[in-house]
């Protein structure tokens, strides 16, 4: 009994050391590997930025870059080894096997090839405001698996990229800029007519210099009319690169600010409405 137990671990003992310089060469191969993918990866990003003013498209090839090679150095570490035969044969032989990691890794080939289609299709750039069905916030990373978005709030929300290829996707600031609207209700009286109003508003949007007055005015539309009061929807455009800021404070800013000028006036502003 003694004498088996010694003879099998003498064998596991003596394979071990037959398999130890290829174990070596595979580790040798795997650093190798690792600072051959950071290093080129590096260079193939540096260059990729210098060229195009795209640095989402230039992040995410840099990444594939670096994981294809670390990928490549692994099964040259498997081939070193002696084990790709064995582990091929073993998913070949096995179908069932086979189609439970198929079925695994389902959703991370699906994630990766979406990564892909949006980093060349390039619906947004970091730094856009984007809306992804109820989420709406800046795109700060394009990763293999994930798209990171942050909240207007600091919320980090992580988006599977199939998701975002798949749902429909509102920039707010890829064309650079962004109509706005709201409604006035006015007053009217014997002197107030809605052509006053109008001008007192357009009077006032043209010396907002966040106001865009070329080519797209700012203007007013008649929405609806009673016997005392007119509702007007104003119209403006802004500059929309930085969206909370340059949109949604301007335009709260302006909806502040006329309605002080039209009391100013002298005219009756019973509500603003967006």
């Amino acid at each position: 009994m003694n004498q088996d137990l010694r003879g099998v671990l003498l064998a596991y003992w003596q394979q071990f050391l037959f398999v130890l310089p290829r174990l070596l060469v595979a580790v040798v191969v795997l650093a190798l590997a690792g600072v051959v993918a950071r290093r080129l990866s590096a260079l193939i990003g540096g260059r990729l930025r210098r060229r195009t003013d795209d640095p989402l498209l230039a992040d995410f090839l840099t990444r594939f870059s670096h994981w294809g090679l670390l990928l490549l150095g692994a099964l040259l570490a498997l081939q070193v080894v002696g084990l790709s035969g064995m582990v091929s044969g073993l998913l070949a032989g096995a179908g069932l096997s086979a189609f439970i990691v198929g079925f695994a890794f389902k959703d991370i080939a699906e994630n990766f090839l979406a990564g892909v289609i949006l980093a060349f299709n390039r619906p947004f750039r970091i730094n856009d405001t984007v809306q992804i069905r109820d989420m709406i916030g800046h795109v700060e990373a394009l990763n293999l698996r994930t798209t990171l978005m942050r909240t207007f709030d600091g919320k980090h929300i992580f988006l599977p990229n199939s998701l975002v290829l798949k749902e429909p996707l509102t920039n707010f600031t890829r064309d650079g800029n962004l109509r706005q609207d709201f409604l006035v209700s006015v007053e009217l009286g014997p002197d107030v007519t809605p052509a006053v109003a109008v001008d007192l508003i357009l009077g006032y949007l043209r010396t907002v210099p966040q106001v865009q007055q070329a080519p797209r005015p700012p203007y007013v539309n008649l929405e609806k009319a009673t016997a005392t009061t007119v509702d007007l929807r104003v119209f403006f455009w802004t500059d929309a690169e930085d969206y909370r800021r340059g949109v949604l404070q301007t335009k709260s800013q302006l909806m502040e600010q006329i309605k002080l000028e039209l009391r100013g006036a002298g005219l009756g502003v019973p509500a603003l409405s967006q």
